[in-house]
């Protein structure tokens, strides 16, 4: 009862109400905050510590960034669960921050694609300043294991890396990429290749243009801390992945290189294993942390998921 009272003062207060419904959409800094909803970042930040503490939203930091989202158990989580959905979507206030805040997550990803298109023809090497590629590219190859796989699905495909290993392997491969520099060397480096069955295509990853349960291999590869909403973007990988298909996720361990922010473009600084395996939940995906390949300053983890009804995983995704 104690904790069900202080849900609800925590969410009894109009801007704390559209502050939840805004992070039901994505989680979201203190700054980003203050551009949607045009108040102080103290008064704004004085709102998300009550409701903190009111267990309505959970609050992590990551280098000097604190990012904020629903609860994700608790009484709070459940109210707050239970106020999202009875929000009326016609109310006008509601609707203009929406729009407002589309502008913002428009405005992530922009920026990303900025540094894609200013990056594109060096983008492979950029990535071999981290953890060696060839160290992750040997992992992969032994988990994914020789197939054949009917559709392998590339999420952020950047230059075509992963289509161009293991696209031999399928019957068709499809790449999504929001830049157009990076689909320009994708495609270049699959008709040398010679993959006439794999293709790439402008798209996001949040929201692809495909059905649902239509990839039995999905692979995203050191694209989640770009994402403007990585949970989402999970949850939308979960959805074109065929029953008994397999869902390979390359990203950092939990680090502090907050200049990749500002030199690279980084949007998270790496992401933990509960994390994952709790938008997996979210998603009705089960992840496996498969392997952890530890680098100085970055390591690299690659987890392996599925639909969680699916048989447990063993072996090779063959």
């Amino acid at each position: 009862m104690t904790d069900l009272l202080a849900a609800l003062k925590g969410a009894a207060e109009s801007t704390r109400l559209r502050i939840l419904l805004l992070v039901s959409r994505a989680e979201l800094t203190v700054t980003e905050l203050t551009q949607v909803l045009g108040q102080s970042q103290p008064r704004l930040s004085r709102h998300l510590k009550l409701m903190a503490e009111a267990g309505l939203i959970d609050r992590f930091r990551e280098g000097a960034w604190v990012f904020h989202r629903p609860a994700a158990e608790g009484v709070g989580a459940a109210l707050a669960a239970r106020i999202v959905a009875l929000a009326d979507p016609a109310d006008a206030a509601h609707r203009g921050d929406l729009a407002r805040l589309d502008m913002v997550l428009k405005a992530r990803t922009q920026a990303a694609a900025d540094y894609f298109a200013a990056n594109a023809a060096e983008w492979d090497r950029i990535r071999s300043l981290h953890v060696p590629e060839q160290e992750v590219e040997t992992a992969l190859d032994r988990l994914i294991g020789p197939g054949p796989f009917d559709f392998l699905l590339d999420v952020g495909t950047g230059t075509g890396r992963m289509l161009e290993l293991f696209g031999p392997r399928a019957a068709r491969g499809l790449g999504f990429d929001l830049s157009h520099e990076m689909l320009s060397l994708a495609r270049a480096r699959l008709d040398a290749a010679g993959l006439a069955q794999c293709q790439v295509r402008h798209g996001d990853l949040h929201a692809m243009a495909l059905g649902d349960g239509v990839a039995d291999l999905v692979v995203c590869h050191q694209v989640l801390h770009f994402a403007a909403d990585p949970q989402a973007a999970i949850a939308e990988a979960g959805r074109v992945l065929a029953p008994g298909g397999r869902l390979v996720l390359v990203d950092f361990l939990p680090h502090e290189r907050e200049d990749l922010r500002d030199l690279h473009a980084h949007r998270r600084l790496g992401f933990t294993p509960r994390e994952i395996a709790a938008w997996g939940r979210a998603a009705g995906l089960d992840f496996t942390l498969a392997q952890t390949l530890v680098g100085d300053p970055l390591s690299v983890a690659i987890w392996l998921g599925r639909h969680a009804a699916a048989e447990p995983m063993d072996g090779p995704l063959s």
